[in-house]
């Protein structure tokens, strides 16, 4: 028989309890490595499994007492499982409740770091030079990423898949030789995941027929040998020197576009459509031999 209070109802802790629900890991797993990128998924499931108590009897408490850059990590990894609970929407009134911050970063504080880092476009193509000299079989991979401006994880998968498809005789499913682009939409489940997403990327013919002759890469194989050969790693900062050389040729929308950024505003959800921009193409092949001369 359950206690009871004075009053006759079950005390808290025992609503508690019966509220809690059970956690099958491994079907959280899956279900993460299905919604997430493989780096990601690994994160939130870490996170998930050392906090979760937080979350099951409804106490962020413990959450004040970390640093910023930690709360987001554990904040995300809980909102991922409370959504494979079905209980996000009292995850966030728990978050509003408790009164805490994704991020205490103002976007100002965003633009001001980026004004204030010690790093240039002239460092970042001398690194992505010094790559291609101590891991010369990296030359390939390291001109895709200037030339697409995907993220790390994304250029990975992408480079890995045109290797596995051109092997099959299917390349013509995600290289569109007319369009000379890579459809990455056409692959949902590798390049459309929550906020991180890539939906087509113009690259030569030529490039894309010499990946296609190379060995599938390991990313964290790649990572490791870079940090070993040439130092701190720099492929966030490649990312963004590509957006930023890429306003001279096209607009903010087209960037977003091309970078996976697709916002909520009126006209990116109904009126952007990149299919009727003509010379698309030709101005982010324009802005790609520019970048190209500069490594050469």
């Amino acid at each position: 028989m359950n206690p009871r209070t004075p009053t006759g109802q079950p005390p808290q802790s025992t609503l508690l309890s019966a509220r809690k629900p059970k956690i099958d890991w491994e079907s959280f797993e899956a279900w993460l490595f299905k919604e997430y990128r493989r780096f990601t998924a690994l994160d939130r499931l870490r996170y998930a499994k050392r906090y979760a108590d937080c979350l099951l009897n409804r106490d962020l408490g413990k959450l004040k007492m970390l640093n910023d850059s930690l709360r987001e990590h554990v904040l995300k990894a809980l909102s991922a499982l409370s959504k494979f609970l079905g209980m996000h929407e009292e995850f966030l009134r728990l978050v509003k409740n408790y009164g805490l911050k994704w991020s205490s970063r103002r976007s100002e504080d965003f633009i001001i770091a980026r004004l204030t880092r010690n790093v240039n476009a002239e460092q970042i193509l001398d690194w992505v030079k010094k790559v291609k000299e101590k891991a010369p079989e990296l030359s390939d991979f390291m001109d895709f990423m200037l030339a697409t401006g995907l993220r790390y994880t994304e250029a990975i998968e992408s480079y890995n898949l045109i290797i596995e498809l051109a092997k099959q005789n299917r390349l013509n499913e995600y290289y569109n030789e007319e369009k000379e682009a890579l459809e990455h939409f056409r692959f949902k489940d590798k390049f459309i995941r929550n906020s991180k997403k890539a939906f087509i990327s113009f690259v030569h013919k030529q490039l894309v027929q010499k990946i296609a002759k190379n060995k599938p890469l390991d990313w964290s194989k790649v990572r490791k040998k870079i940090e070993w050969r040439v130092g701190k790693l720099k492929f966030a900062d490649l990312r963004e020197y590509h957006a930023t050389f890429m306003t001279k040729f096209l607009s903010r929308a087209e960037i977003d576009f091309l970078h996976g950024r697709v916002s909520t505003t009126v006209f990116m959800a109904n009126y952007f459509n990149p299919a009727l921009i003509g010379d698309l193409k030709e101005r982010v092949f324009k802005a790609i031999r520019e970048i190209e001369a500069k490594i050469s």
